[in-house]
């Protein structure tokens, strides 16, 4: 970008009370695999600056992906105010930021070349055992800078790289489909995808025939990835400070009591380094940190951006994302679920009859808000004795996050999900309805 953003802050500090610029460059290269077979790999670029202003008690937004004209981006920011939402906030003054590193320069020094070989060896370790599989994946480099400007002087800046792959893996037999999958990813450069390729090998290996499984109240264990797709996204949405203050959260009023097990600690934290979703400050300028959720059971604390806080009487924890560039909303960095100390196989060994999901599908389409989830089984098995013994299908899982979390083990298996870090949690009577 070739545009000078302190001359352009220096203009909307002119015409509104305050005023902040927002700037994201990021350069990514994913190389793709379609059907065991090489897709494409391209290198792509972006850029996007985001001006907002508070201008007589009112919200001006602009954002350009490619903006070359200061006077425009100002214009429109000042014309969107005249219609937009009264706030009372502050932007954030100058501090000092948490040092926080997610940047590794040998990243960038990844060739296309070592990138293909990577996916090339996934495909063919899990072909290798099994031929039937359909593989589709991809392994990507990226680095991302990202820049806050304020009118109260502060200006943050800092990059980030990211690397990460993954597979996903679909065997087709007659009307039956299989779906299968892991990946990773991180801020440094990670060269062995054996993690990757195990799990995947498990999770087929546990598949390997269909078996039927009763309807009723089951004991279930949720893998990390079972965990992500069933308890995440209503927790996410519960302790959300804009949610919160809308009263449509659960937990609105019970700041402070005991919602859920007690073994249970969850908290927020950008601060973790070389996690791609953290960060020295937020998309608002405001400095990182951790925040505790739930504390041993107890609602501990919402997640705020600075319009949500200012609303609630709060303080911003943080939270603040604009994504490519958007209006800054609450939003998880990285959510940390504080893992157990018993095994999966020994929280496995306790089950006579039951279930362990990996993937639910839809999960997400409930009433979130209340909790409330059901959700296909995606990939799934049946336990028997302690064993697991073959995969479920035509399976839903249903319930309410707040009393399934109510009583629970944790098991000491925790990895990272994308954005989440949570071990696999058994929950000992969960409604399963099988066909």
């Amino acid at each position: 970008m070739n545009l000078n953003f302190e001359q352009l802050l220096e203009k909307a500090a002119k015409v509104a009370q305050q005023a902040d610029v927002f700037i994201v460059d990021s350069e990514e290269t994913p190389v793709h695999f379609e059907a065991n077979r090489l897709k494409s790999l391209q290198t792509r670029q972006s850029s996007s600056a985001a001006l907002r202003i508070i201008k007589d008690g009112r919200l001006g937004f602009a954002v350009s992906t490619r903006p070359d004209d200061n006077d425009k981006l100002l214009e429109m920011a000042v014309e969107t105010s005249k219609f937009g939402q009264a706030v009372d906030f502050e932007l954030p003054a100058p501090v000092t930021y948490p040092e926080v590193n997610t940047f590794d320069e040998a990243v960038l020094k990844v060739p296309t070349s070592k990138m293909v070989e990577l996916g090339e060896k996934m495909i063919a370790a899990i072909l290798e055992k099994h031929p039937d599989v359909l593989c589709d994946g991809g392994v990507e480099t990226a680095q991302v800078s990202v820049r806050v400007m304020n009118s109260r002087g502060v200006d943050t800046r800092y990059r980030k790289t990211v690397m990460g792959f993954g597979i996903q893996g679909t065997r087709v037999r007659g009307t039956d489909m299989l779906f299968v999958g892991d990946d990773l990813d991180d801020s440094r450069v990670i060269d062995n995808p054996d993690e990757v390729i195990q799990n995947t090998l498990t999770q087929l290996e546990r598949a390997g025939k269909n078996v039927t499984v009763r309807s009723g109240d089951l004991p279930v264990i949720f893998t990390p990835s079972g965990v992500a797709s069933a308890f995440i996204p209503a927790l996410a949405s519960a302790f959300n400070g804009k949610v919160v203050l809308e009263g449509a959260s659960p937990l609105a009023k019970r700041l402070g009591e005991i919602a859920f097990d007690e073994k249970l600690s969850i908290y927020d934290d950008a601060t973790i380094p070389m996690r791609p979703t953290s960060h020295p400050s937020d998309d608002e300028g405001v400095p990182s940190r951790r925040t505790p959720l739930i504390e041993n059971g107890r609602v501990a604390n919402f997640y705020y951006d600075l319009k949500t806080a200012a609303k609630a009487g709060k303080k911003s924890t943080g939270n603040g994302s604009r994504g490519r560039g958007g209006a800054p909303s609450p939003s998880i960095n990285a959510l940390v679920v504080d893992p157990g100390i018993v095994s999966f196989d020994s929280l496995l060994a306790d089950i006579k009859e039951g279930l362990v999901v990996e993937y639910l599908m839809g999960a997400e389409q409930g009433n979130v808000l209340g909790g409330d989830f059901s959700g296909n089984v995606l990939l799934g098995y049946k336990v028997e004795n302690g064993r697991i013994v073959g995969r479920v299908k035509d399976t839903v899982v249903a319930g309410n996050v707040y009393k399934l979390l109510s009583n629970i083990t944790l098991a000491s298996d925790a990895r990272w999900q994308g954005g989440v870090f949570t071990p696999s949690i058994f929950c000992p009577s969960v409604p399963v309805a099988a066909k």
